[in-house]
């Protein structure tokens, strides 16, 4: 049986799965109403609803070509699951609680009706997002890619947008520590989107995992990024904007993991710097915790911290930790800038004279510090 829409193209009378799929096509994605509706009816009652809708969403329904849509999953080499399938994550579940406000007024909320995966199977472990500005800086790209790679060492799943700046950086550096990255996208898993992007996502689609819960050949669009990210924070045990301006779509992920009750951490970046304005005014506003380093990261995804840390790498020990306290006192003396005498030395940290010229002769031997040739002491650089 097909529906009397004009040209309809997929019987009404559909299992729920394909009803699902199909519904993925007609509706556009983070719709609330429809998740409620699916929840509360099934989506094959939905989706034989549509077949007398004489709205745009009606119109749009009687194009959908299902088989076309299957053919096309299949040749991108890509699979569709649902709510209960092994490879559903399952914190999207709590996007069915939440609701939130996008541009234009429009409203996103629920989880999706299907995902559309692409690549290996969906990971185990716990999951981090990791996002940001497209515009960023060389300070955030590499801040990015050395958390990212030491997550993934420590056993986290990093997941992001797979867009230029932060994003991009989040996947390279946790396929760099060797361990596994999502990305999910605001277009179908076939699409090269940023086509700059096209050589990663590639990778991606073949050694990780691209998740869309549009079918393939969907263009991105303003509205879709917004619904994009609310996947990502679910997802996510714990969301790290590194980032982002005023106005950044990492801001809008950001409110979404605190709809979510999810950890959200920032990376602190120069008062002066537009793409720190975000992570800083949610480190200020308490929103967020301050992570300067893997270390603040892991403590927030164990209640102890201890048995992820124990996978974490160690920090760097230097000299300086290993001196002993006189001889810590008095490198600490020494200014950052400039030099001082061994008398001025003396003065500051009332000691005596021969014990600082001792002092100063050990830290020099360390390599700590230096003498010039007007006698006087600086720290070694």
């Amino acid at each position: 049986m097909t529906g009397s829409g004009p040209g309809r193209m997929v019987p009404t009378a559909l299992s729920e799965r394909q009803a699902r799929m199909a519904l993925c096509a007609a509706v556009e994605p983070g719709s609330p109403e429809v998740s409620t509706a699916v929840a509360e009816h099934g989506a094959a009652a939905v989706w034989a609803g549509l077949a007398d809708h004489d709205g745009a969403v009606g119109r749009r329904a009687g194009t959908v070509d299902l088989t076309a849509m299957i053919a096309a999953t299949d040749s991108v080499g890509a699979r569709f699951v649902i709510p209960g399938d092994p490879e559903w994550p399952p914190r999207l579940a709590d996007l069915d609680r939440v609701v939130a406000r996008g541009r234009d007024q429009v409203h996103f909320g629920g989880q999706p009706l299907g995902l559309w995966l692409r690549g290996r199977p969906l990971p185990s472990g716990p999951v981090v997002a990791i996002v940001g500005s497209r515009a960023s800086t060389g300070y955030g790209e590499s801040v990015t890619v050395q958390l990212a790679a030491e997550a993934a060492e420590a056993g986290l799943v990093v997941i992001s947008g797979a867009a230029y700046g932060i994003d991009t950086a989040a996947h390279r550096g946790a396929v760099a520590g060797g361990g596994r990255t999502i990305a999910v996208l605001a277009c179908g898993v076939d699409r090269a989107y940023p086509s700059g992007n096209a050589a990663m996502l590639d990778h991606l689609g073949h050694h990780e995992l691209i998740i869309s819960e549009l079918p393939p050949g969907s263009h991105p669009a303003r509205s879709r990024f917004l619904s994009r990210n609310r996947l990502i924070a679910a997802i996510a045990e714990a969301t790290l904007i590194v980032e982002a301006g005023h106005r950044s779509g990492a801001r809008n992920t950001a409110s979404w993991a605190i709809e979510l009750n999810r950890h959200l951490l920032a990376v602190p970046g120069p008062v002066t710097s537009t793409t720190s304005a975000t992570p800083n005014r949610l480190i200020k506003e308490r929103q967020a915790e301050l992570c300067s380093g893997i270390g603040d990261l892991l403590e927030v995804l164990s209640p102890s911290g201890d048995e992820l840390l124990a996978g974490a790498p160690a920090e760097p020990v230097t000299t300086t930790d290993a001196l002993p306290l006189e001889l810590y006192e008095l490198y600490e003396a020494l200014p950052g800038r400039g030099s001082m005498s061994a008398d001025e030395l003396a003065l500051t940290t009332g000691k005596l004279l021969p014990e600082v010229l001792v002092g100063l002769a050990e830290l020099a031997q360390l390599g700590c510090c230096r003498q010039d040739s007007d006698g006087r002491w600086s720290l070694a650089r």
